[in-house]
């Protein structure tokens, strides 16, 4: 499969600037931010560590633990086996996973750290954090890997790592293929999906921010609590959808989702909360 795939020029010059582009652009944003509207960086900064505690510490090993062991080379279980064959529910399980740790991160940063820092910046100083780190974890980090693994591809030592997944996880050989492929062909319109994704994404995190904060703060607006989980839990149940084969939609559209999600959410928090607080 890797015996004749090569990673060209252009496609390590692409891969290359999106490593840097997703690692400097959240934190410029957060320096701009901060700048501009004088807010502490130490609220940025709470938003990402909250990220990784609720996100990477905690919803990552239970969901896996759950549903997918062999993914931290944990032997399958009964309960994996019983959301592996209902696709649908695995999806809706990758859904609701994120909405309620990463919704609850917010609630909890906003109600103990966060709890006197009440001016409306706060909520988009938080989703700054968030969806920053997010950015530099799943695009920055994992761009520096691909240019890793675009090295080996071309010097032929990826074809060991193809081996070892054909011994350990045979059931990933198919995305380890796919992979490869898109490394191999990988142009300036696959940085610019990615980005404008991304973009949307934090979008998404920043309105999110906005309905925890107001949720945290008046206990009259606690339902937008679980109004943040609802809207986290449907978006990415439509993309668990896709994933888990339930339904097959053009990359197109699934980011079309993404972005009405983005876009939707934002914009809601943002003129029916966050403009008219002018205290």
């Amino acid at each position: 499969m890797t015996e004749n795939a090569h990673v060209g020029t252009v496609s390590f010059v692409w891969l290359a600037v999106g490593a840097v582009v997703f690692i400097a652009a959240p934190v410029l944003l957060a320096l701009v931010w901060k700048i501009r509207k004088k807010e502490p960086l130490t609220t940025v900064l709470v938003g990402a560590a909250a990220f990784l505690i609720f996100v990477m510490i905690l919803e990552k090993p239970i969901q896996n633990v759950l549903a997918f062991p062999t993914a931290m080379g944990l032997p399958d279980h009964a309960i994996s086996r019983f959301f592996s064959a209902k696709p649908v529910l695995l999806a809706f399980l990758a859904g609701l996973f994120p909405g309620v740790f990463e919704e609850t991160g917010r609630l909890v940063a906003f109600r103990t750290i966060l709890r006197k820092r009440r001016n409306r910046e706060t909520s988009i100083s938080y989703g700054i954090g968030h969806g920053g780190v997010e950015v530099i974890l799943i695009l920055g980090i994992t761009y520096i890997q691909y240019i890793i693994y675009a090295v080996m591809i071309n010097s032929g030592s990826f074809s060991s790592v193809v081996d070892q997944v054909a011994v350990q996880a045979p059931e990933q050989l198919p995305s380890v293929e796919a992979m490869v492929n898109q490394l191999s062909g990988f142009s300036f319109a696959d940085l610019g999906i990615a980005f404008a994704e991304r973009i949307f994404a934090v979008l998404f995190h920043t309105g999110a921010s906005i309905l925890v904060f107001y949720a945290a703060r008046d206990r009259k607006r606690f339902w937008l609590y679980p109004l943040a989980i609802l809207l986290h839990t449907a978006m990415d149940f439509a993309a668990g959808l896709c994933v888990f084969g339930v339904i097959d939609l053009p990359m197109w559209a699934l980011e079309g989702i993404v972005l009405v999600m983005g876009l939707s959410v934002f914009f809601g928090a943002y003129f029916l909360l966050y403009r008219k607080d002018r205290a």
